[in-house]
């Protein structure tokens, strides 16, 4: 037997009767509540060795309720009171402070210096002038929307990534909206589909329609084009992002946990109740490259000339090529290109799709830029990065590697006062932000959130705005990807751009020799079958770049 084991019979025998003999000498709660104790002591630990399905249960009876129980608040414990400042993920404790900080419009700075190494491998950095300037106010927005798109949009630099209605409360859909709405920027539903709460403040919206083509399906499961035209053309609805893939489970399709799904969501998302609501991985109908244009332009007929882009998490590097080969064969396409980095997201994952799949943000960006350069194609087609952004320099970083424009979730929901308990896929979410239980989502207060919302939003993109100048630029377009430098293990700075082959305009179209692997993933890519093997073999590029190249700056 083990000692708990022996314990246990102790109590329940010779416990119990000098507890029995206590409470029959002596008046009072005490001795009852010391005999209460070794008798509920004994029913449970009797059920522990001789019923528990728990091994740990059986060979430690009673105690090991202790162990579950410290187990269910590790997460708090780890967080609250071992972890650092710098050392917790996804987002460290400076993180989270400076979107509170900033959330609450309190102070931001911290003093006696970073508690940073800033010789630690692959440490982010930038070189600041002598001369700073101010950031221009005709560069502080972009136009989104290329040349078959008749209703151009004005987006903001910053905007609120896609969080379905159904993976978020009503009251933080809404408070997110409003917050968007004074904030100037826009509010992706994700791909759950334009609920109530999106549409009741006026927040611009970009509509994201995902593989389970929510908010605009038929009872079969079916994309429907007038109930897809009759939402499109409102006013509110400013672009449409088709969801080919996501940075939390690429090559998986979206869940949202039966417990979640409520009367209203399973209506909106015309959808049974009951069962987890999975999407499929593939978007029905963007089966092929071909296929995912020619509804890129079928939307933006039915949506009357709106910008109309595509979501994705990049993968094999040909299968993209592959795409950028079928815009020049049909001569469609997209506004835009979302995409999200394989840091993941708000959404529930399986554990080997969050942690191996997919392209970081920052050199999927970098990747994407550079193939529609050199297929001559980056002039008609902005990009959006999405991917664990916390602080102006995290926005600044995506802007310099290609990206237009960045969008943000999981930072979103902090400013919202969520406290990274990581309980989104349970529906006990101890803020009531990723939850539909109404009296815990009944706590966010939408105007005093909304506010928060637009005070971390602004407050950010006020410190971006400061952080460009400070590099001698009065415009965030002229950020480059060699302005970023990274510390290699040697301890010496390099820009992060070098290390990859940054093309000239049409450069893949003209058939030149380019060093590295472009010609060959070039050559292998297809414009029929978005599928295409991985067969190149990588090498490091330090090995092999070539030296004084003229194309070290776009």
């Amino acid at each position: 037997m083990t000692i708990m084991q022996k314990v246990y019979w102790i109590i329940a025998s010779l416990g119990n009767l000098l507890a029995i003999n206590y409470m029959l000498s002596n008046t009072g709660i005490f001795p009852t509540a010391i005999f209460t104790f070794t008798f509920i002591y004994t029913l449970v630990g009797y059920y522990d060795i001789n019923h528990s399905p728990h091994t740990l249960n059986r060979l430690y009876p009673v105690v090991a309720y202790l162990r579950y129980f410290l187990e269910s608040y590790r997460v708090e414990i780890q967080q609250y009171f071992i972890a650092n400042d710098t050392e917790e993920t996804p987002f460290n404790r400076e993180q989270r402070s400076l979107v509170y900080q900033r959330a609450k419009n309190v102070r931001d700075t911290i003093a006696f210096g970073t508690q940073r190494d800033l010789l630690e491998d692959n440490y982010l950095s930038l070189w600041q002038s002598l001369h700073p300037k101010e950031v221009l106010d005709t560069a502080k927005r972009i136009t989104i929307g290329g040349p078959d798109c008749s209703q151009p949009y004005q987006a903001c630099y910053f905007n609120i990534s896609a969080m379905s209605f159904g993976s978020l409360s009503a009251n933080a859909i809404e408070s997110l909206n409003l917050g968007a709405l004074k904030a100037g920027c826009y509010h992706n539903t994700g791909e759950g589909g334009v609920s109530p709460y999106h549409l009741k403040h006026q927040g611009d919206i970009v509509w994201q329609i995902g593989s389970g083509l929510f908010g605009c399906r038929d009872d079969a499961g079916n994309f429907n084009p007038d109930s897809f035209k009759a939402m499109a053309t409102r006013p509110q609805i400013k672009m449409i992002e088709i969801k080919l893939s996501q940075g939390a489970k690429p090559g998986h399709g979206g869940v949202l946990p039966a417990a979640k799904i409520t009367d209203e969501i399973a209506q909106i998302r015309h959808i049974p109740k009951g069962v987890d609501c999975v999407s499929p991985a593939v978007n029905p109908e963007c089966t092929t490259p071909k296929d995912l244009l020619n509804f890129v332009a079928k939307l933006r007929e039915l949506s009357n000339g709106k910008p109309i882009g595509f979501k994705l998490c990049l993968g094999n590097p040909v299968e993209f090529l592959g795409l950028c080969k079928a815009m020049i064969e049909t001569g469609i396409t997209p506004d835009f290109i979302t995409v999200d980095g394989a840091e993941g997201g708000t959404g529930a994952a399986p554990v080997e799709f969050t942690n191996r799949l997919g392209m970081m943000c920052l050199e999927a960006v970098y990747f994407v830029h550079n193939a529609l350069t050199g297929t001559g194609l980056r002039d008609k087609i902005k990009i959006i990065a999405s991917g664990k952004t916390a602080s102006s320099f995290d926005l600044l970083a995506k802007i310099a590697m290609g990206a237009d424009s960045v969008n943000a979730a999981r930072t979103m929901m902090l400013s919202l006062g969520c406290i990274q308990s990581r309980h989104c896929n349970t529906n006990l979410c101890p803020t009531g932000i990723a939850t539909q239980d109404p009296a815990r989502s009944k706590a966010i207060n939408v105007s005093e959130k909304s506010e928060r919302v637009k005070n971390y939003h602004q407050n950010t993109l006020k410190s971006f705005f400061e952080l460009v100048g400070s590099m001698g630029l009065d415009s965030p377009e002229k950020l480059q990807p060699h302005m970023l430098k990274r510390r290699t293990p040697y301890g010496l700075l390099m820009s992060v751009g070098s290390l990859i082959e940054p093309l000239k305009p049409n450069e893949l179209l003209k058939g030149e020799k380019i060093a590295g692997p472009w010609n060959d993933w070039w050559s292998m890519a297809q414009a029929e079958d978005f599928y295409s093997e991985d067969v190149y073999i990588l090498s490091p590029a330090e090995l092999s770049r070539s030296v004084n190249r003229e194309t070290t700056i776009r």
